[in-house]
């Protein structure tokens, strides 16, 4: 009896390891400064997780003192039964500037440039989203589409940063007009 319980527990956990790694897939995107990329996605259905991070750059351990060639970024983990990568792309066209290459709101330079980083496989469906969200403002996009490379967690204040510090996240965020702008690129669309 112990046998014929030990197999079928087994076979159980051969069963359940791969529908437990299909609940779970990843997603990184550059918007600016990422305290504000990882709110935004936090506060959507279906993502278990963003972590704030650098990456798109050649630098060992990268710091938010030390990221030079880095881009601020944002790992979003989520779960690809409650929300598909085509609305975590529709979200974050929606949520930053994406005609503006330089930068994002107040925050200037290639550290806080907008990216969809992807895997090869994710690449098709980035091109596409950028291809509607082009038809639907009827201008130009500037974010690009990279390749993802080693994704590097940011120090620990800056997880949840929002959470953490609500009355400084807010006036940073209000400070920058990120939501103003947001609106303005998107209004009546």
């Amino acid at each position: 009896m112990r046998a014929v319980l030990t197999v079928f527990a087994l076979a159980l956990m051969a069963v359940a390891g791969p529908v437990a790694a299909q609940t779970r897939a990843e997603a990184v995107f550059a918007g600016g400064c990422f305290w504000c990329v990882e709110s935004d996605f936090e506060h959507l259905d279906g993502v278990i997780e963003a972590e704030s991070g650098y990456t798109g750059g050649t630098l060992a351990n990268p710091t938010y003192r030390n990221h030079e060639g880095h881009t601020e970024a944002v790992r979003v983990i989520y779960d690809p039964g409650r929300v598909s990568y085509a609305q975590l792309l529709s979200h974050f066209w929606r949520h930053h500037d994406p005609l503006d290459a330089g930068g994002q709101f107040c925050d200037r330079g290639p550290s806080y440039r907008p990216v969809v980083f992807v895997t090869p496989q994710q690449r098709g469906e980035a091109e596409a989203s950028r291809a509607e969200a082009q038809r639907t403002l009827g201008r130009a996009i500037a974010t690009p589409i990279e390749p993802l490379g080693r994704f590097w967690r940011a120090e620990e204040y800056h997880q949840d940063y929002y959470e953490k510090n609500p009355v400084q996240y807010r006036f940073y965020r209000f400070r920058c007009g990120r939501d103003q702008r947001v609106a303005g690129v998107w209004r009546g669309r």
